[in-house]
Parts: structure tokens; sequence; C-alpha cells
């Protein structure tokens, strides 16, 4: 390529790792175009799927001040450039590696920390955004339902206790 091509495809790497807040390196040697195609529709609107230049990359990833990718950065490699939820591609990428071996992550950054590849693997283990969500207001709403029961329980039992004693004295007349 000629200087000003690669000063363009640096560019334009620099502005994908700046704009998405995840990325993660695969190595995609023995895939087969069909297989890739079908990666990238497995990652659908949440992540974008690019083969690039070791070298360009590197250059790419300093210029964005993302650091800790050099290693990563050895063989033919891939890039998913995650926008949405970096749990969602986690996932993808992860059942795609199970059911094509040839697949291999490598490595990542999320929110400018460096990732490894075990580290993406329990990314990939969390439940969806969603759901924490639903579990934190669950739990929440159980302790403000346990906080209502202690505010009411010393109210509660005083109004059995008249009630009681209510009762008690409307025996012991009735027995006089």
């Amino acid at each position: 390529m000629a200087r000003p091509d690669k000063a363009a495809a640096v560019a334009e790497l620099t502005d994908k790792f700046r704009e998405s807040n995840a990325a993660v390196l695969t190595e995609y040697r023995g895939l087969t175009v069909k297989q890739l195609t079908t990666l990238r529709r497995a990652l659908g609107g949440n992540a974008t799927y690019a083969v690039v230049k070791n070298t360009l990359t590197a250059i790419a990833a300093k210029e964005a001040g993302l650091t800790g990718l050099d290693d990563a950065l050895a063989g033919p490699s891939a890039i998913a450039f995650v926008t949405g939820d970096p749990v969602e591609a986690a996932k993808g990428l992860r059942d795609f590696a199970k059911a094509n071996p040839a697949l291999v992550i490598k490595g990542g950054v999320l929110d400018g920390r460096p990732l490894t590849a075990a580290e993406i693997n329990k990314l990939a283990d969390l439940e969806s955004r969603e759901v924490l969500l639903a579990k934190a207001a669950g739990a929440m709403k159980a302790k403000l339902y346990q906080a209502a029961y202690v505010f009411t329980a010393n109210t509660a039992q005083a109004a059995r206790v008249i009630d009681a004693l209510r009762q008690k004295q409307e025996s012991e007349g009735a027995a006089a």
C-alpha cells in the first residue's frame, strides 16, 4: 500500500477504537469466507468484525491511547469492535469459537483496559445487562419491603396487644 493509504487505514482504525467501548482481537486462520460471514451475522448490530494488519493496528491503538495489545497482535488478526453490550458480543464470539475451533480469541480492550482471553470468556459468562438490572431492582425491592416490615412491626404488635387486652377485659366482664 502507498503511504497515504496506510495513513487513512490507521486513521480509520483509530476512530473505530475511540468510538467503540470494547474491542476483541481474534485469530481467524483456517476459517472460510462463509464462516466469517456467519460470525459477522452472529455479532449483529452490536459489533463490527474486520480483518486488520497488525502493524497498522498497533499504531492506531497507540494513537487511540490503548495499551496492552502488542502481545496479541501476532499472526493473522481480526478485531470485533463492540459498540453495544460487550457481554453480548463476547458471548457471540465464544459460542462461535466453540462451534469453530479455528477462531481463537487472543485478547482485547474494555473501556481502555486490556483484557486477556480468559477475562473475555469470563465476560461472556455474565448474564445480559437487562437480567443484571432486573436482579438489582429485585434485591432493592426486597430490602425496601423488609424495611417497611420492620417499621410497621412495632405498631402491628401494639395493636395485637391492645386487642388481646380488650378481649381479656370483655371475657372478664362477661364472667363477672
